[in-house]
């Protein structure tokens, strides 16, 4: 098969912006599908305003940037992405709304071998490579946040997932310039498997009273060598995905360090979810 040059993108939210962001960079024609004008410019916008902290800082040519921006186009029709050679989901991690949103583009994507990946973090692919009548050509494609600076990809085949569209995913992954781990399909893959309990364990520790949030950073970055601490790490992720994809993990397990804390509910609860939202376990100013 020949390399990607049509990606579409469903979702212009942190992950959305950045693989969209990546894509263009990397040349290929990339239409992004969102719900609603405002969400377009708020996306069209986060695209923008990366690109050129690109040119400030020396990373990017103004003539890339440019040719960036004019590879990007925005749609609110997922029809309007009916000639695409593969699409990443990237919308919220809900279970519903993912299914709803596969469902689409699987009727609205004329190519039958056309990939359909899923960004989510969390849910089984096969839970959602069969509400589609291609199964074989749905596949996990789990980037990090932000996607423009890490380079991992975890491609998760499921059972129903053919070795065609896990090659071709790789091959796509490595036009991004990403590094591929493949991971097993069970929540949580192999990082969040690991880092959940982690993440969970620091917020267990401030909501216990045994440390404050800047202390149990420090002690990471410091003591550990990790370039971002567990609860800053969570405002960056935001709260609500960090609990989101612990429920999921605890609902396959049934393990109770992958349960959200009560703490961890309470603040998405009161809307506070990081650095989005200007609040979460610091504040953040615009």
């Amino acid at each position: 098969m020949d390399p990607v040059t049509r990606l579409g993108v469903v979702g212009c939210g942190l992950m959305g912006s950045g693989i969209a962001e990546v894509a263009a960079l990397g040349g290929l024609d990339v239409r992004i599908a969102e719900a609603t004008h405002d969400a377009v410019e708020a996306g069209r916008r986060r695209i923008t305003a990366s690109l050129d902290r690109g040119v400030r800082r020396g990373r990017l040519s103004e003539e890339r940037r440019d040719r960036a921006l004019a590879g990007l186009s925005f749609t609110h029709d997922l029809s309007d992405l009916a000639d695409r050679q593969f699409v990443v989901e990237a919308v919220a991690e809900n279970r519903d709304i993912k299914t709803d949103v596969l469902c689409t583009l699987d009727k609205a994507v004329e190519d039958p071998a056309a990939i359909l990946a899923t960004n989510t973090s969390s849910i089984p692919v096969v839970d959602l490579a069969v509400v589609t009548e291609r199964p074989a050509q749905v596949v996990g494609m789990h980037f990090f946040n932000p996607v423009p600076v890490q380079r991992l990809v975890e491609v998760i085949p499921a059972l129903t997932t053919s070795q065609e569209t896990v090659r071709r995913t790789r091959d796509f992954a490595g036009q991004l310039g990403k590094q591929v781990i493949q991971a097993p399909d069970r929540s949580g893959f192999v990082v969040n498997a690991l880092l959940v309990p982690y993440l969970l364990s620091a917020v267990r520790m401030v909501e216990s009273g045994g440390a404050l949030p800047d202390d149990i950073d420090q002690g990471m970055e410091l003591g550990c060598a990790h370039p971002m601490g567990p609860l800053r790490l969570l405002d960056l992720i935001g709260l609500d995905t960090a609990q989101a994809v612990a429920e999921s993990m605890y609902e396959e397990f049934k393990e109770p360090l992958y349960a959200p804390p009560a703490l961890l509910r309470r603040m998405v609860a009161a809307g506070h979810l990081g650095r989005k939202t200007g609040r979460g376990f610091y504040s953040y100013h615009a």
